[in-house]
This record gives structure tokens, sequence and C-alpha cells, in this order.
């Protein structure tokens, strides 16, 4: 078996460790931070089959628009002077389109069946215990036009095979009974499902030490050491390494990687927050998502709750934005009047970059200038829900073996 590199420990590049793992090869990781924080952790946890629309979709860009001005917007690109940004942002705009939505619903939810029952196959496996639960999710609406969003989304989850059902305010105090709700009603997708990411993360990299797989943290890849279109090997700040397949999944950092190759990845950071709360009186049985403000709330494991939101399109280096954070509380408040919940100290607020590709379909395959090389990155928001199905799929690739799904798109 083969010697392989993986350049970043995500979620992503974790779960391509374990798969490949399972074929017997030898596996280095290869991380610039010290691996105990990122989007692979402070995500929403959810496994969402219901999310076959990608970011590129019709109406975002005139909406994006309409929000530039609000500083506590779900959705928000920084205006600034980059080559890159501006070939990301015209990509974008001409795949925001619904023959795209059409021709992306098939592998976005073929991609995340697969990923679904990975991780239930991950359950049973010693070792891991990530507090998975198949729920579903709640898409909370308040509008009138976001209700007959809601009917489409039905009929197009059902046109999918997916189980969805509108959902009337009646019926969801049922399903809420201890919520008082300010909405009109909800979808409620039965196929998705959920977990504690953070729990996720920390078993997967226990099992893979215990298991051979090399972790080198704190190493930035500053070079890399090719041979014609074969990469030979990699040089970090402080070592190098020498395989005979390289995978590129450094997420929202992976187009600067690609860059070192010669590589142009059409790529910028997402960045999104989140707040997780232990023991406070607002409770829920269900993984919600308020789909007007685009805010998402989890019940996690110990008695946690989380709420994330906000897609922050800006520089890597660009400071956080408090107002966003605010922004999330406020538009919980809006859904559930009686939710209390305090502002957080800075320590306990979480912010990371998604990898936001221009079309809103990951990047998983190889490259065409080096056989050697494959590249999985792109999941914007579905890194964890795409994550095992992901390294399952990047195993294939270098295995040469029949891909369990079409990765063509």
């Amino acid at each position: 078996m083969a010697n392989v590199i993986i350049i970043g420990g995500g979620i992503i590049g974790l779960c391509s460790a374990y798969y490949l793992l399972q074929q017997g090869h030898q596996i280095t990781i290869i991380d610039k931070t010290d691996m105990l924080d990122g989007c692979s952790y402070g995500n929403a946890g959810y496994v969402s089959p219901s999310h076959f629309v990608p970011l590129a979709a019709p109406g975002i860009v005139k909406q994006g628009f309409k929000w530039m001005a609000n500083s506590k917007s779900p959705f928000y690109v920084q205006p600034r002077l980059s080559k890159s940004l501006l070939n990301w942002g015209i990509k974008f705009i001409k795949s925001a389109t619904n023959t795209h939505i059409e021709t992306s619903a098939i592998p976005l939810r073929d991609i995340s069946l697969l990923s679904k029952k990975l991780y239930e196959d991950l359950c049973n496996i010693p070792g891991f215990q990530f507090y998975y639960e198949r729920k579903g999710m709640l898409d909370f609406f308040k509008t009138e036009e976001n209700e007959h969003h809601g009917e489409v989304m039905v009929e197009a989850s059902k046109n999918l095979g997916l189980d969805a059902k509108l959902l009337s305010k009646q019926e969801m105090r049922q399903m809420e009974p201890g919520l008082n709700m300010d909405i009109r009603g909800a979808v409620y997708f039965e196929c998705d499902a959920h977990m504690y990411p953070n729990k996720l993360m920390k078993d997967m990299i226990a099992f893979l030490k215990n298991n051979g797989v090399r972790i080198q943290t704190n190493e930035e890849v500053k070079n890399f050491i090719t041979e014609g279109n074969i990469i030979k090997g990699v040089t970090t700040n402080s070592s190098e390494y020498f395989g005979e397949h390289v995978v590129l999944a450094t997420g929202a950092w992976s187009g600067e990687v690609a860059r070192k190759l010669n590589l142009k990845i059409p790529m910028v950071g997402g960045r999104g927050y989140s707040l997780t709360y232990d023991n406070i009186p607002f409770k829920i049985n269900h993984p919600i998502i308020l789909s007007e403000a685009r805010v998402a709330l989890t019940p996690m494991a110990e008695n946690k709750i989380r709420f994330g939101g906000t897609m922050e399109i800006t520089s890597l280096n660009t400071p956080p934005k408090m107002n966003r954070v605010k922004g999330i509380l406020e538009a919980v408040k809006r859904y559930f009047p009686d939710a209390d919940i305090s502002f957080p100290e800075k320590d306990k607020i979480w912010y990371g970059f998604r990898p936001c590709s221009a079309d809103g379909l990951p990047y998983i395959g190889r490259t065409a200038k080096y056989k050697n090389l494959v590249i999985a990155t792109g999941h914007a928001m579905l890194g964890l829900s795409l994550g095992a199905a992901t390294g399952k799929l990047v195993s294939e690739i270098i295995n040469d073996e029949p891909a369990s799904m079409n990765i063509k798109p």
C-alpha cells in the first residue's frame, strides 16, 4: 500500500484518513493549527440531505445587495480590491440560476445520503460516541413568502425521494411543546440528523492516532517537491514529507495552498459564528433553522444548545464583527419571544471560515496537472454533513476503485 500525505486536519482530512486507513495505507496528516478548533468544531452539527440547494442560488445576489448595509444581516460580502474575489464573484453570479439548482440537487442529495449512511455505520465502531440522533430538522418560517418557499421545498424534496412535510403552527406545538413560537409554520425534514461535532472530531483524532496515523500539528505547508506531473513531497516550516499520493483538504485556505502548485481553485472564506450554552432555560427538542434569519439552532449533548449563523465573505485576516453575533441572538428572540439569552463573553464566541466554492458544489477529484493529487474542499456550510462521504470518495479515487456515487458534478 501507499504513503498518503493529507494536508488539512478538519473533518474532510480526518475522514479521508479514516477510509484510507481501512485500505491499509500509511497516512500522514499535516495541519498548520493544533487541530483543536475550526469549522469542523463550531458548526451546527447537521447531517442534512435537505440541503440540496447550493449557496449559488437565484435571488441570493439580489438579497445580498439588500443586506450589504446591515451589520447584523445573515449574508454579507465585504467589498475589497481582490482579483481572486472578483473572479469568484463572477463565477458565483453566473452559477446562481434555476438550471444550476436542478443539476446540483441530485449530486448534493447523493453525497448527503451516502454521508448519512457512513456516519450511522461509524456509530457502531468502538471508540466513537458522538451523540448522533435521527430527529430530522425543522425549518421555521414567519412570512407568507417563505411559506410558499416551504411548499416548493417539500415538493422538491419528495421528487428527490427525501422525507419532508409542511406543518402548521398548531402541529409545531406538538413537536416543541415548551416553546412560545412567533411563526406561521415549518417544514419538517425527517430525512435529516444531527450530532455533537466536537465529540466526533475528538473521537476521530484519537482513533487515527491509536491506529498508526501520523498527525503533524502546527506545521504549515510552504512548498511542494514536484517532478513533472508528480508531487514527490511536501515541505513545511519545520520538515519534509514524502509520499505517493497527496490530498489537499485545507478548507478556506485551499486556494492559497493550491497556488503553490500553480493551480487555481475558485474559493473564498465565508465566516460564520456560533455560540454554545450550557444548561440554559431555553430548550428545544429538534434542530431548527430560522428561515428568514438564516440562523441554526441545535440541541446538543450534555444539555448544551448551539446557535449559529451568518455567511460573511471577507478576508481571512479580517477581525470578527460582534454585531453578527448580536444579529443571531436578536433573530432567536423574534421567533421565540420568551427567549432571554444573554450575550456571551467574547472568549465564548466561536467563529471560523467555511470554504465556499464558486458554484456551491464541493471540489472532489484529481487534477489534470498532477496525477497523484486529489482535491477535497469547497463544502461551504456542509463540511461536517458531507465529511464522511467525501473521505470515502477520496479513498476510492486513490485506490482507483469505482466511486460510491457519480462525482463528475
